[in-house]
């Protein structure tokens, strides 16, 4: 058994928040078991080692969970952190989406984090310690319109990460819920071929987070272990203003999707200049097959 100062648990570990702050982990000497469900995407980014174990399964598999945990323990002995990153899912006004993705959708973003916490939250009880950290969204704290699925899962994550957390304190363990805003991950290009009506809501903030931005976030996370986090702050204080006055949603719909399109045609121009290599947008009710596990904020 590996002796290490600190064991985490890091899912969506192939790409995006997941493989950039599993990377800054690992610089710190922490010991490392890292799930997601793309395999080749998750050898590719890490070699498994004295240090890092690699769990290519995916997270609505209560047995790949339960096998991650024995093997972890096994290796390491103990879990002091479970980051549950891994999320995703394909924007879509709900009534244009197929029925497919309803469940995709919530399994995803919902039922596999909470997969996680049943099983790693009584290893850390039984230890008298430890720390989980579901990464949300701002959507999860207001309604988006235009993405009902993904922010109806994502509010069911923050309510059952500041509903646990309560529970769990008294015996040593902490959850931390962090919402960022949208945040630039391979997420941004998939959604430049989508219905921009889909999508524009999400892009009428200042703009994509660098990754850089998340990883400080979670480090003061690690550090002072609060009930939540938004990132960026004033957007994190704009979307509960509005959950607490939800007449607010409608009034303002209308400008931040003006805003959203905007600005994701500037984005569209920046990223693929000329009409050639510019990926066309797809008609409304014409969806990709969602991404399991890809990260999105």
């Amino acid at each position: 058994m590996r002796s290490h100062s600190e064991v985490a648990v890091v899912t969506g570990a192939a790409s995006g928040i997941g493989r950039h702050w599993a990377t800054a982990l690992r610089t710190r000497g922490y010991g490392l078991a890292l799930a997601d469900v793309n395999e080749r995407g998750l050898t590719a980014a890490f070699e498994a080692g004295d240090d890092v174990r690699l769990h290519p399964f995916d997270i609505r598999s209560i047995r790949g969970w339960q096998a991650l945990v024995a093997d972890t323990l096994e290796h390491f002995g103990r879990i002091d952190y479970l980051f549950n990153i891994a999320g995703g899912g394909t924007p879509g006004f709900l009534l244009d989406v197929p029925l497919d993705l309803v469940d995709s959708t919530i399994d995803v973003n919902l039922k596999g984090q909470i997969y996680g916490m049943k099983v790693v939250a009584p290893v850390m009880v039984d230890q008298g310690k430890g720390h989980i950290v579901n990464i949300a969204s701002l959507a999860g704290i207001s309604p988006t319109p235009g993405n009902e699925l993904y922010s109806a899962a994502k509010a069911g994550l923050r309510s059952v990460s500041l509903s646990t957390a309560v529970r769990l304190r008294p015996y040593g363990v902490y959850v931390t819920v962090l919402c960022p805003d949208l945040v630039d991950t391979p997420t941004v290009d998939r959604h430049m071929k989508l219905n921009p009506a889909d999508v524009a809501l999400i892009y009428s903030g200042p703009g994509a987070l660098p990754l850089d931005r998340i990883e400080d976030a979670l480090w003061y996370i690690v550090r002072h272990r609060p009930l939540e986090v938004a990132v960026p702050g004033s957007r994190g204080w704009l979307v509960k203003i509005v959950n607490v006055f939800p007449r607010l949603i409608p009034r303002l719909y209308e400008t931040l999707h003006r805003r959203g399109l905007k600005r994701l045609e500037a984005l569209r121009l920046e990223r693929y200049a000329g009409a050639a290599t510019r990926p066309p947008s797809e008609g409304v009710g014409s969806r990709p097959s969602p991404e399991p596990e890809a990260e999105v904020a």
